[in-house]
């Protein structure tokens, strides 16, 4: 059974780890898919090409989620092209990590706009084809960061803390009309970023988590489907963390 069958999913920053594998797990699951990206044409095109592949339809779009009228632009666009979006996936992300005495002002900005900013934008334009629609899912990515902390990232865990309550905010406004909003917070996953790292060091990492490993793009994407299909219409407003037992 394919659990998002004809369903249209706009997911942002999917050109690379964890948006990625949510890309390919929806498109695997029948939804048709669009997607966005900032820097890199290569890997959209290929994305693009790989979705199809299974398929279903997909586009790519290089839009910058963190700009208002980009990202109302772009639901417009979307909206044109696929003639309606069922649920939202709100990936995008960047980290400025250093400690707070030597951040900067734009190390703090950019990620409140890549981060936040960028959840709030297409949140809000978002709302105009769900509520017509009388139905939908927004899936806002956080992190166990935002939940626990971690210093040297005060930046990157305020954005992410912030998504959590602006999350259970949306979800009490939107539940009347059936549309529910749920956040996700992952723990240490293992991607390209985490794979330039010291070995000795992520071994520490898994080590150190109740499950002995690093978490998967794969691990992310199932929840994440999960909560963009009917299984779960009667879940939103919660934060769920897929940490292998870390905040445990």
């Amino acid at each position: 059974m394919q659990l998002l069958q004809n369903k249209v999913a706009l997911i942002t920053g999917a050109t690379r780890g964890i948006g990625r594998g949510i890309a390919l797990s929806f498109a695997q699951n029948g939804a048709n898919i669009a997607f966005t990206y900032v820097s890199s044409e290569e890997k959209a095109h290929a994305l693009e090409a790989e979705l199809k592949n299974l398929g279903v339809k997909a586009k790519g779009y290089k839009s910058d989620a963190g700009n208002f009228k980009a990202a109302d632009e772009l639901v417009n666009a979307v909206v044109e092209e696929f003639g309606t979006i069922d649920v939202l996936v709100n990936n995008a992300g960047v980290t400025r990590d250093t400690l707070l005495m030597r951040m900067s002002e734009q190390q703090w900005d950019e990620v409140m706009n890549a981060n936040l900013k960028s959840v709030f934008n297409l949140t809000k334009a978002i709302q105009r084809p769900m509520l017509k629609a009388k139905k939908g899912s927004i899936i806002n990515m956080s992190s166990v960061v935002g939940v626990k902390g971690n210093a040297g990232q005060s930046n990157y865990a305020a954005s992410k803390a912030g998504i959590i309550g602006f999350t259970k905010s949306v979800a009490l406004e939107l539940g009347s009309r059936n549309i529910r909003c749920n956040a996700i917070a992952p723990g240490f996953i293992e991607t390209e970023m985490t794979a330039a790292l010291d070995e000795k060091k992520v071994q520490q990492w898994r080590d150190s988590i109740p499950l002995k490993r690093g978490g998967t793009s794969e691990d992310v994407a199932n929840l994440t489907l999960f909560l963009a299909s009917d299984m779960s219409a009667y879940i939103t407003g919660q934060c769920i963390n897929v940490c292998g037992g870390m905040l445990t």
